[in-house]
């Protein structure tokens, strides 16, 4: 088979993979917290049919670059980009957005811990705060019935009003988990991450110090997709898929050329 063939194959699947992760990113747009992801490339090995500098047979001279032929294309992996998105203004007062590196912390419900950014918050039957998803945040705040006027300041303070108490009574203290390599986090879906050894461990922290974020409540965090950049990859994707499976058509001309110079 032509190598030709075998390279513009490889071509094929990267930009295929290519497109799939732009399509994600394109269907969460509108996800709240949600971050893009970006495939990364990197060509396969080669082989050498002279090395550089070698020592030319014919009049005894080195050989400035060799002879060195590519075999194509492969996706060593996927990025999560973790740049802010575009804070929405809610006015909901559970609706809460870190602005900075931070993650909230939920349970799931086999014990675990998993982090988010998405700040979409409701209280439980229990009067517990929980996600979207009904996972109840690490560490667990409990609102009575009877508060009104919840509060949650940017140190992750949590208050509200008591029946007819003038001054605010404080339910809990919100944290922030960073990680020191957050691209190493696993996407679990649902806006949720897990640690890996590769995303080292989760450092808990107070809101607003050191290396965490600081919770702006009333607003939350979009998706940091942008559409008109997801465009632009993907029609480059699609040329570079388009032009790969020319070189297939190519490669499989010069083969019946050659079987029909050989009859």
């Amino acid at each position: 088979m032509n190598p030709a063939m075998w390279i513009s194959k490889t071509g094929v699947q990267a930009q295929d993979q290519k497109l799939q992760a732009i399509a994600n990113n394109l269907a969460n747009a509108n996800t709240v917290g949600f971050k893009r992801d970006r495939v990364v490339f990197e060509d396969l090995f080669y082989s050498v049919e002279q090395q550089p500098g070698a020592q030319r047979a014919d009049n005894n001279t080195l050989t400035p670059s060799g002879v060195q032929l590519g075999n194509g294309v492969h996706m060593v992996g996927t990025q999560k980009v973790f740049s802010q998105g575009v804070l929405q203004t809610t006015s909901r007062e559970l609706d809460i957005s870190v602005m900075g590196n931070g993650f909230l912390s939920v349970r799931q419900p086999d014990g675990t811990t998993a982090y988010t950014r998405a700040g979409q918050l409701q209280v439980d039957q229990n009067g517990i705060l929980v996600n979207a998803s009904g996972l109840p945040l690490i560490p667990q705040i409990t609102v009575p019935a009877n508060a009104t006027a919840l509060s949650i300041g940017e140190d992750g303070t949590v208050s509200a009003k008591i029946a007819d108490n003038v001054t605010p009574q404080q339910l809990g203290q919100l944290t922030l988990t960073s990680f020191i390599n957050p691209t190493g986090l696993l996407a679990l879906g649902e806006n949720l991450f897990a640690e890996t050894p590769s995303s080292g461990t989760p450092t808990e922290g107070t809101p607003g110090t050191a290396q965490w974020g600081k919770i702006k409540q009333g607003t939350l965090e979009g998706s940091n997709v942008q559409v008109v950049e997801e465009m632009v990859d993907m029609i480059a994707a699609q040329r570079t898929y388009e032009m790969n499976t020319k070189v297939l058509s190519a490669a499989d001309n010069m083969l019946q050329y050659l079987s029909q110079a050989a009859r």
